[in-house]
């Protein structure tokens, strides 16, 4: 990475304002279509972060599949977050899915959500009375 005042870094800034301009550009066409370049500004902080959100969970449900806690539903819900954004994930949402236990309309009931929840929880304050507090 080259320094300030360094050849380099003069061409590093101008990709950097390239990168900028492009997504406030794509953010423009793609987004709710926000009038000022500010709005711009926080609609895509706003994508970073619902993606980052996402992803964190469905890396998450991935790692619970393994773990104790609610794996597919940590996926779907990260797969949800994600769908918001990114085209293969809603794609992805429906084949999940079909693998949650579900009500004849195709929606997760409470009762289901709520043990899973609670059984992750027990199963994580489990794991740290067992490694920590003993």
């Amino acid at each position: 990475m080259a320094l300030a005042g360094e050849p380099g870094h003069e061409h590093e800034h101008e990709r950097w304002d390239r990168l900028r301009e492009a997504a406030i550009e794509a953010e423009f066409e793609t987004g709710r279509h926000e009038d000022t370049v500010e709005e711009a500004r926080a609609s895509i902080h706003i994508r970073l972060a619902r993606m980052t959100v996402g992803s964190l969970v469905l890396f998450a449900g991935v790692l619970m599949l393994a773990l104790p806690g609610p794996g597919w539903l940590a996926i779907a819900g990260g797969l949800a977050i994600l769908s918001k954004d990114v085209g293969w994930a809603e794609r992805a949402l429906e084949r999940v899915r079909r693998r949650l236990p579900a009500d004849e309309d195709g929606s997760v009931s409470t009762p289901v959500i709520v043990l899973s929840v609670l059984l992750a929880l027990g199963a994580a304050s489990l794991s740290i009375w067992w490694y920590i507090l003993r």
